[in-house]
């Protein structure tokens, strides 16, 4: 009998807790991939797929997330897990589609729609948020337009283009990482550089949380805000992780 990451779901009704059955979790390499084994018996994606990785780190540290589920299985405490079998199921099987649906973020691109007042959140969003379009131009060729207020406005069929390549190139793992990070911040430019290593994973929360960060600093800190808030971070910095460990052999 294997074991299913259906129980890693998010979202939905709350679930009945999954006791943890297993005695032991182990790596094998079967096929030219590290698979990760509770008693033996492969650990499965939602769609039925074992879950494997071609680099020992990281089949290391997924062994690692499930030997720390005890006595419940706890699928907020899998991050690499959950991105491992995005990987598999969704990213792999259909890249096409799926950079169809990040290019919907291109004409929403959070970086792209600055505030026209007050000042300070103005100067602090062009010291954040356009190093990051400059980068964006430079390396990828990207030219991505701002404009004040939260008007939509469309990107240049040149730009789209270009950030299409710029994505298609990815490799499956970094596409992983990329829509994954995109889905937190709604920006392909901070996902991209994210992606790139051009900022890190830290950096990457600070600038989508800007916005944010400045109201708080105006008018306070809420606790369901804060609460939200550390959930994105530790979200973004598991992403980051994974993004490390797939540079590994």
């Amino acid at each position: 009998m294997t074991t299913d990451l259906n129980v890693l779901a998010r979202g939905g009704p709350p679930r009945p807790k999954t006791k943890r059955v297993f005695k032991t979790v182990a790596v094998a390499e079967r096929d030219g991939a590290f698979h990760v084994l509770l008693d033996g018996k492969p650990v499965m994606t939602p769609l039925r797929a074992p879950v494997a990785s071609k680099r020992r780190a990281l089949a290391d540290a997924l062994a690692a997330e499930w030997d720390a589920q005890d006595p419940f299985i706890e699928p907020e405490a899998m991050p690499l897990t959950r991105l491992v079998s995005t990987a598999i199921d969704r990213v792999t099987p259909a890249r096409d589609v799926l950079i169809d649906e990040l290019m919907k973020y291109v004409d929403a691109d959070l970086l792209c729609y600055r505030a026209a007042h007050p000042a300070p959140l103005k100067a602090r969003q062009e010291a954040v948020w356009q190093p990051v379009l400059n980068w964006l131009a430079g390396a990828h060729g990207v030219f991505l337009k701002t404009a004040e207020g939260l008007m939509p406005h469309s990107q240049s069929e040149e730009a789209v283009a270009t950030l299409r390549a710029a994505i298609t190139a990815l490799d499956d793992e970094r596409l992983t990482v990329l829509q994954a990070t995109a889905a937190i911040t709604n920006s392909l430019a901070l996902s991209l550089a994210m992606t790139h290593g051009h900022i890190n994973a830290a950096e990457a929360f600070a600038a989508a949380a800007l916005d944010e960060s400045y109201q708080m600093e105006q008018w306070g800190e809420d606790d369901l805000a804060l609460a939200r808030r550390r959930q994105i971070e530790a979200d973004l910095l598991a992403i980051g992780e994974y993004l490390r460990l797939v540079k590994l052999p």
